[in-house]
């Protein structure tokens, strides 16, 4: 177990991100032990064609058998529009001391792949990071990312509504909050305490793991990863179904909008759903706010969408 001990200024410094080169990190796990991500099997499938073109020997040798990520890949986002790019560019920094210090306490040793001068190494590296990158997830990001912000919305209202408690108690079983510690239970038998002691502490949601999850390196600013919600739909298609009265009173696709947007969603997002353009997705959105039946909220540079209590009624009614 990690015992993180906040002070108040710590709690209230406490915030939310999103990395992309964290997701990718700890997406190697699904690539690694898929039998563990059985929401993310449509990825797998959707990216198994390109596979064969990867360096798979240099990804893989990034997490073992025990799901462990080199923490170099789970970087602490610095704002909520953090890019690859950005992010990428300052792995290429990374010193020989520190590639072997993330990855020593996965393997035990240094793993061949990474051995020999330190400037090819890295540059190999972030070209097989940057690659998966593009194969893999840059086709798929707004929907991950959809479900990421999302996933933010929500806690930030449960933090709103029912403070640090309640918003803790929703993210993941390992974790504890007592008003002053965050109990982390670790897979491994690894114990350690640490205080926050100013360097803040970041929530990031990750559609890569299925329980609480964190640094092993304790030297690093806390950084908890925790399952984003709203994953089983996140690669459903639009249904078509009919809704009977709902459907006859808003018309077809805005009665499905609306049964869709139980979850705050994007219109690019919802637009990937639904296979029809991000226009025309937000022709409807506009119509269903005015109506009161959708409220939305900015994160970063995009606008979310979600149910109001008057849209919540209607749509569980039918």
């Amino acid at each position: 177990m990690i015992r993180y001990t906040f002070r108040a200024p710590d709690v209230a410094a406490l915030r939310f991100g999103i990395s992309p080169l964290n997701e990718l990190g700890l997406g190697l796990r699904a690539l690694r032990r898929p039998e563990h991500y059985p929401l993310q099997a449509a990825w797998i499938s959707r990216i198994t064609p390109v596979l064969p073109v990867l360096d798979r020997e240099v990804l893989l040798h990034l997490v073992d058998e025990r799901r462990w990520v080199a923490d170099f890949l789970n970087p602490r986002p610095a704002s909520p529009l953090t890019s690859i790019d950005d992010e990428l560019a300052a792995l290429s920094r990374i010193t020989p001391e520190r590639l072997r210090a993330d990855l020593e306490p996965i393997h035990g040793t240094l793993p061949a792949v990474f051995r020999g001068p330190h400037r090819e190494v890295v540059r190999r590296l972030v070209e097989a990071i940057a690659s998966m990158w593009h194969l893999c997830f840059a086709p798929h990001w707004p929907r991950m990312r959809s479900v990421l912000q999302a996933d933010i919305t929500h806690r930030s209202r449960l933090l709103a509504t029912g403070g640090y408690e309640d918003m803790f108690a929703s993210l993941a079983k390992r974790i504890a909050w007592d008003g002053k510690h965050l109990d982390v239970r670790t897979m491994s038998n690894f114990e350690a305490e640490q205080e926050v002691a100013g360097r803040g502490f970041t929530l990031m949601p990750s559609i890569f793991v299925t329980d609480a999850s964190t640094l092993i390196d304790l030297d690093l600013p806390p950084l908890l990863m925790y399952p984003a919600r709203g994953q089983g739909a996140m690669w459903s298609s639009h249904p078509g179904a009919d809704r009977g009265a709902l459907t006859q009173l808003l018309g077809a696709t805005r009665a499905e909008l609306l049964a869709a947007l139980g979850e705050p969603a994007s219109s690019t997002e919802l637009a990937l759903r639904f296979g029809v353009s991000t226009s025309a997705i937000n022709q409807h959105l506009r119509v269903l706010e005015r109506s009161g039946l959708l409220n939305r909220t900015r994160y970063g540079r995009s606008v979310l969408y979600y149910r109001s209590d008057l849209g919540q009624s209607l749509a569980s009614g039918a």
